[in-house]
């Protein structure tokens, strides 16, 4: 998964309210960042600084200010690819939650073995 796919994952689930530039940067940042291959946080907001201005410049972008500094949202209002990724992100978590649930309801028929 990409930063710009990560990004709005997160804008996804963050929804209306919205998420501070820091705070992203902080969920992208731990998304990306391992043992092995450390990132520099400062690369990693600073990508995320301009990758939300470019794509909230005008009022049909895909993602929107919420009108306080540095605070952002998908503009699901003026956009349809937005209100489509609200869309297409909740049903690849409605069928995470279903897959989920498949699992907790097998009984476990294995012999026991000190029984």
């Amino acid at each position: 998964m990409t930063y710009d796919q990560q990004i709005l994952s997160i804008l996804t689930d963050v929804g209306e309210k919205g998420i501070s530039v820091q705070l992203l940067s902080k969920h992208l940042y731990n998304l990306n960042t391992s043992l092995f291959a450390p990132l520099d946080i400062e690369e990693v907001r600073n990508y995320v600084q301009q990758y939300l201005l470019k794509n909230s410049k005008s009022p049909q972008s895909l993602i929107e200010n919420t009108g306080r500094r540095g605070v952002y949202r998908l503009n699901t209002r003026n956009n349809a690819d937005a209100r489509q990724l609200m869309l297409d992100f909740k049903k690849h978590a409605a069928q995470g939650d279903a897959a989920e649930a498949e699992e907790i309801h097998h009984p476990d028929l294995s012999l026991d073995l000190f029984g």
